[in-house]
């Protein structure tokens, strides 16, 4: 039975975390993006997300996108900058073709920061990315 069971890999979908700056409060704000770097839409994304260690733990944040359009990306959440020294795992479960999938995105603590930046796909500024 368990055999019969098919668990779809997911590819093209990444979680990617970037700096920007916030002109309203003159800060430089840390923001989770989901990239969808299919060439398909996605539907009905959920992303939970939460922050944790070996003594400590975050709420868990829930986020619903309705559609992610092919070869795009959406803001996710607002990072608070104590976070980053915690492992941030983004949980996210999406349909694709009338199949569900589902993938854990982890950022290490404190591999959040400006010297792990790169290029993110489809976007244009620099950040770090979980595959």
């Amino acid at each position: 039975m368990k055999k019969d069971i098919e668990i779809p890999k997911v590819e093209g979908v990444y979680m990617a975390v970037v700096q920007e700056h916030n002109t309203i409060y003159n800060t430089d704000d840390w923001n989770a993006y989901i990239i969808n770097d299919k060439d398909v839409e996605l539907e009905m994304l959920l992303v939970v997300s939460h922050g944790y260690n070996e003594t400590k733990q975050t709420s868990l944040m829930r986020h619903k996108l309705e559609k992610l359009p092919a070869k795009s990306y959406a803001k996710v959440e607002w990072m608070q900058e104590d976070v980053l020294a915690l492992n941030n795992e983004f949980r996210v479960t999406f349909f694709e073709g009338g199949k569900m999938f589902d993938k854990k995105y982890l950022f290490r603590k404190n591999t959040i920061n400006k010297n792990a930046f790169r290029s993110l796909p489809l976007m244009e500024q620099k950040g770090v990315l979980v595959k």
